[in-house]
């Protein structure tokens, strides 16, 4: 199939599928036209820009691009249209790729459903037994449920707590979180600093790695983003004999955390986990159990770092600097009223100012030292635990600090992505059937401390024969940080499998 072809059926799937996966698709017809054909001229010439010129990828909507508006999904940014292109858009569009428009989400990154979205719920393109609509995961539900939906070849996700992953796992797509640093993040409206991550959501694991390939580079205009030195070491320190035998002349050891089986993980999700190890097993893999003690803490300490850094990141949009200006007098007219109340009361979604009283109060003089600095102790301990598991040495750990070689480290750690399966829209948007917003944020139990770690995991879809119909789970697999090329290729392994 020409490109041309292949990119004007995936727009034309925009139109048809009323999965709300867009906030703005791509037009009809446009510039992008022309663009399709020059690639499908350079690809029978034998000439292409890269693995995915003439391709369609979407971009998350919080995520600047000069020619769409950029909306996070929330009314206050209804209006704004960014004067410049983030890095990951520029490197995209260097490399030929089109972009296919700007997907739905949670605002500002914040959930685990897409359905805190100004512009209404991301439908997943999935549904269950009974024919009802399900969840598409969150914050990228409109980024996977795009790709799932055959409307883009790949797309552009952020990835702050598992918002790559866990759609991903929804959809049925393959969800990659890089190392934290390795892809620019300047241009992507921040959230949780310290945290986002620019992913990538595609069919197959080899869409994602062509498109990480591209954007795996050092931009000096984010200060997050690792300097060509320290890329230079993780390199170095992959190339040694012990790691670089992995998956050629050794097997893999995959490690299995016991804290990870806890009580809401779902029959049909701790099948495929044990019939996804049961196959590396078959091929010629050996499986250890490991400890992480410290996972029990991990989303807990997620939800106090990432709404403290939210509250200070969301401070300026009031209407002045960002924002679309409320309308009406400021301050409800009073003397004493603030001048952007009305702003943010207006144009902020109930989650977003949830977390931003939650981060306000964390970092408050009184709460500071019993919430905000613990929490950040216990990340650290969550990133010692994964260190102390795996034989890979943290690249950049410093100098000197060599590492005691223990019997039962491992190479990858294999969990599942999220507990338990889709959940209904109805049950979610129902006000008899909604509940608490505790209830969803058990659903980044698994992807949050990898998170915190910095570490790159990736979701990939595997199929469970069940006693009527196969059941799609997505089960995660996580590496050392800068092994992101190992994690992909064990995804690999498990991706698309039919275990039974």
């Amino acid at each position: 199939m020409s490109l041309l072809r292949e990119a004007e059926r995936c727009v034309a799937n925009q139109y048809a599928h009323g999965f709300n996966a867009f906030i703005t698709p791509l037009s009809r017809a446009g510039p992008w036209l022309d663009r399709v054909k020059e690639a499908d001229v350079r690809k029978e010439e034998g000439k292409p820009k890269s693995a995915v010129d003439g391709r369609l990828i979407s971009i998350k909507d919080n995520i600047c691009t000069r020619d769409l508006p950029t909306t996070c999904a929330s009314r206050i940014l209804d209006k704004f249209t960014s004067p410049f292109n983030a890095t990951v858009v520029d490197q995209l569009e260097a490399a030929g790729a089109i972009v296919a428009g700007k997907t739905n989400l949670d605002e500002f990154g914040m959930g685990s459903n897409s359905t805190n979205s100004h512009f209404g719920p991301v439908k997943n393109p999935r549904r269950d037994s009974s024919g009802e609509d399900l969840s598409a995961g969150g914050s990228s539900g409109g980024s996977a449920a795009s790709v799932a939906a055959d409307q883009c070849l790949a797309s552009l996700g952020t990835d702050t707590g598992g918002s790559v992953r866990l759609p991903a796992a929804y959809t049925g797509t393959v969800g990659f979180k890089p190392s934290y640093g390795l892809i620019s993040r300047w241009g992507v409206a921040a959230y949780a600093n310290s945290l986002d991550t620019v992913g990538i959501i595609g069919k197959t694991t080899a869409n994602v790695r062509d498109i990480f390939d591209i954007l795996n580079q050092h931009d000096h205009r984010d200060p997050t983003s690792l300097s060509i030195s320290s890329r230079s070491r993780i390199q170095a320190s992959l190339q040694t004999p012990q790691l670089a035998s992995r998956l050629t002349s050794a097997p893999l050891r995959v490690g299995v955390p016991i804290e990870y089986n806890v009580s809401e993980l779902t029959p049909s999700v701790r099948r495929a986990w044990a019939l996804s190890l049961a196959h590396l097993k078959k091929q010629g893999h050996t499986v250890h159990s490991v400890s992480l003690p410290d996972t029990k803490h991990a989303l807990s300490t997620y939800y106090v770092l990432g709404p403290a850094e939210a509250s200070s990141n969301l401070a300026k949009y009031d209407g002045v600097r960002y924002g679309t200006r409320a309308e009406g007098p400021d301050g409800d007219g009073k003397p004493d009223g603030y001048l952007f109340s009305n702003t943010r009361g207006q144009g902020f979604g109930q989650e977003v100012k949830r977390r931003i009283v939650l981060g306000t109060f964390t970092l408050s003089a009184d709460a500071i030292d019993n919430y905000f600095i613990q929490a950040q102790r216990v990340r650290r301990l969550v990133q010692q635990d994964f260190d102390a598991v795996f034989t890979a040495k943290h690249p950049l750990a410093a100098q000197g600090a060599d590492k005691i070689a223990k019997e039962n480290e491992v190479d990858v750690i294999i969990c599942p992505t999220a507990p338990s399966s889709p959940p209904r829209l109805s049950d979610l948007m129902s006000n008899s059937t909604k509940k608490s917003p505790l209830d969803a944020y058990v659903a980044d139990v698994f992807t949050v401390p990898a998170s915190l770690a910095g570490l790159p995991a990736i979701s990939v879809p595997v199929m469970v024969s069940g006693q009527q119909d196969a059941e799609l789970a997505g089960i995660q697999v996580i590496g050392q940080y800068g092994d992101d090329q190992l994690v992909m290729r064990v995804g690999e392994m498990l991706e698309g499998r039919n275990l039974d």
